[in-house]
């Protein structure tokens, strides 16, 4: 099965600085290429060959460096937030012209080995607005903000630290353009706040991944990202 994926790569990476000062998130380097080419790998390998970028900071540098996608065998555009930062929702809204009805969605400092075709598949098998990626965490690699029960998300809070939460939003997730048709057009719209409004109307599917997620959001993340793909590119 294969459905656009939209990366969300607008972000400043404040806790990336200085490293991003000059350089997009999505551009900096590990094991010697920027990292959405090992995005883009990863994806391709998938059976996934059309992405769409939300792109904010130093959005140009990021479309001269990975262009229309020919040399990784796929197709990529780009939507800018513009002047203003719109949110993760925000941005998801306005790249909906290019992803179609229904789509994935990914973080651009993220880099997820799972298996893409069968969350697809359960997406679309669920019939609902919204699915998503949920792992056992118990606070290992992030906070835990998922209670997933019974094959079913029973809660999801970013905000409140719950000892029934074990499992954590993976940083997969997959859309119908129709769940995003109910917010204004001009106000900032987080993706998490999408999630939580589609589980109280029972239109959020569940998918558990039984990988860790790596992330390169912070100056550790990208340390064990470099170490991971490092491995990888010599194995």
């Amino acid at each position: 099965m294969t459905l656009p994926v939209a990366i969300l790569a607008g972000g400043l990476a404040t806790r990336l600085r200085p490293l991003t000062d000059e350089v997009p998130k999505s551009l900096v380097d590990v094991a010697g290429r920027p990292f959405a080419e090992h995005q883009l790998d990863l994806l391709h390998q998938h059976g996934f060959n059309e992405v769409v970028f939300c792109v904010g900071h130093l959005s140009a540098q990021i479309e001269r460096a990975l262009g229309d996608g020919g040399r990784f065998g796929m197709r990529l555009s780009y939507v800018d937030d513009g002047p203003e930062l719109v949110g993760t929702g925000g941005a998801l809204r306005r790249a909906l012209p290019r992803l179609g009805e229904s789509f994935l969605v990914m973080y651009g400092d993220s880099y997820l080995d799972c298996d893409y075709q069968a969350i697809a598949l359960a997406f679309m098998s669920s019939a609902k607005l919204g699915l998503m990626t949920v792992l056992q965490n118990e606070n290992r690699w992030d906070r835990s903000n998922v209670r997933f029960e019974r094959g079913a998300i029973q809660a999801y809070d970013k905000t409140t630290s719950d000892p029934a939460f074990k499992h954590v939003d993976y940083g997969l997730g997959a859309l119908r353009a129709e769940a995003l048709f109910p917010y204004p057009s001009d106000r900032k719209l987080d993706l998490a706040q999408v999630y939580q409004d589609l589980h109280a109307r029972d239109q959020l599917a569940a998918y558990e991944v039984p990988e860790r997620f790596y992330e390169i959001g912070s100056l550790s993340g990208l340390e064990e990202v470099r170490a991971k793909l490092a491995t990888r590119d010599v194995s």
